[in-house]
């Protein structure tokens, strides 16, 4: 595991690839835990929609748990785990909005059905019955026949800014391998934890 790699975001897609080719259903999901303003933790999957040099890229309706989370404290942690590979990689670091130009070219790649989702979907909010979500749905797929579905302005991307990435391994006997990297200015610096 202890390869030479002086940046994390190369290892990492290196990773991915083989994660890809161990795991072929969903191989980027993460967790993904936020936090509110009183401090209140909250963790889900999502997937990943993006990565490089500057972070981790995630869609949601901001008027969402999430969406507000990240609106508030602007910090998020996520976790990869590829069992068939036995490792994980756990990130942590700040969050920003996704420019309104990747938001829309996102959402343009997206299936017709999924884009009418996200104007029916009030995410996070009570659902009295799931008959008002598909009535919701039928309404705005008749509202948008025969023309595009644009994005809705609570719809966008975060992405995380890493500050902290540690890349685990499992090893026999709970001797894990545990590299970790730390943002320092433009920098990364690396070294080992206990498992």
């Amino acid at each position: 595991m202890n390869a030479p790699w002086s940046e994390p975001f190369t290892r990492f897609g290196a990773l991915f690839e083989q994660a890809k080719q161990a795991q072929p259903k969903d191989p980027n999901a993460m967790s993904l835990a936020t936090v509110d303003a009183n401090g209140r933790p909250s963790l889900r999957v999502v997937l990943m929609k993006d990565f490089d040099e500057q972070g981790f890229v995630f869609y949601t309706n901001h008027q969402s748990r999430k969406g507000r989370d990240g609106h508030a404290t602007k910090v998020a942690a996520l976790n990869f785990h590829w069992p068939a590979l036995d490792t994980q990689v756990r990130i942590e670091g700040a969050l920003e909005v996704v420019s309104d130009a990747e938001a829309d070219a996102y959402f343009a790649s997206r299936p017709r059905e999924s884009q009418l989702g996200a104007w029916a979907s009030l995410q996070s909010q009570p659902l009295p019955s799931r008959a008002v979500l598909e009535q919701r749905l039928a309404e705005l797929t008749k509202q948008h026949e025969g023309k595009p579905v644009p994005r809705p302005s609570h719809w966008s991307g975060f992405r995380v800014k890493p500050q902290h990435i540690e890349f685990w391994k499992a090893h026999p006997f709970r001797l894990h391998w545990r590299d970790v990297y730390e943002k320092r200015g433009d920098a990364w610096e690396t070294g080992q934890l206990f498992p």
